[in-house]
């Protein structure tokens, strides 16, 4: 079978050093420059995306900083193991959805929504104002307005996850719940339940999110959170998504 990636394009960066900080970091991501490959050289660079040095260099110092590149004296600028990059920072995951996400990046996302957010729902049912209740309502009176595979669909989902990390009232589940908001609407529209059976599954145990957060009732928040990230997970697994092998990009080990 062969293998596929899904792209979900993001903005386009404002400013030179970003928009060259986007490109190489999505070369990175897309596997052109493998870990452990030196990048070209400063001339090379330079010329390639029409810069000057010292916005080169600064779009260098903004990868360091993301966990993307490392620079050694008499060595050069060399791209780092995944394991370093800041999968928390909001660039790094929309150049992810640049290169074109896989079944990996979707894993791994389910994971850490399933280690934070039935614990946002449980804090939510204890803690959630009327406020709160009323994000998580009008979210869902949207999701059942617009068409399952539309984008306001995947819009409103995310609205509903994003009010239950609110309502939680903790800080750190806030943050994280808006950092990887790109990273999620992306996961929601590639698991759109276009089917009727699997929409009124969605809306059925998204409601009974809302519903055990109203009635204060922790354990059935934390569960029904729970079914909907491992429903979409089954559903994702229909999708079939991996990532092709990339092409690699021009390496400036050899000297060239």
């Amino acid at each position: 079978m062969t293998s596929r990636i899904v792209v979900i394009p993001t903005r386009r960066a404002h400013s030179n050093h970003a928009e060259v900080s986007r490109s190489i970091g999505v070369d990175i991501i897309a596997g052109r420059y493998a870990e452990g490959t030196r990048l070209p050289g400063d001339a090379e660079l330079t010329s390639m995306f029409g810069v000057s040095r010292p916005v080169l260099r600064e779009s260098v110092k903004t990868l360091v900083a993301k966990g993307l590149l490392t620079t050694k004296a008499r060595v050069g600028t060399v791209v780092r193991e995944r394991g370093a990059w800041n999968m928390f920072d909001a660039d790094v995951l929309a150049w992810h959805l640049d290169a074109g996400i896989d079944k990996r990046f979707l894993n791994d996302l389910a994971e850490i929504r399933l280690a934070v957010e039935p614990r946002a729902a449980m804090l939510a049912a204890a803690r959630r104002s009327e406020e709160d209740l009323a994000e998580l309502n009008r979210s869902m009176d949207r999701m059942r307005r617009e068409a399952s595979d539309s984008a306001g669909f995947a819009d409103a989902d995310l609205a509903l996850h994003v009010a239950v990390a609110r309502a939680s009232g903790n800080l750190f589940m806030r943050s994280i719940g808006h950092v990887i908001e790109a990273a999620l609407r992306a996961s929601f529209l590639l698991s759109a339940p276009v089917e009727v059976e699997d929409r009124d599954t969605v809306l059925l145990w998204h409601q009974k999110i809302v519903d055990s957060i109203a009635a204060g009732d922790t354990e059935a928040a934390a569960a029904a959170m729970v079914f909907v990230i491992h429903n979409g997970m089954s559903r994702h697994e229909g999708t079939v998504i991996e990532t092709a092998p990339a092409e690699p990009a021009p390496s400036a080990q050899s000297g060239e």
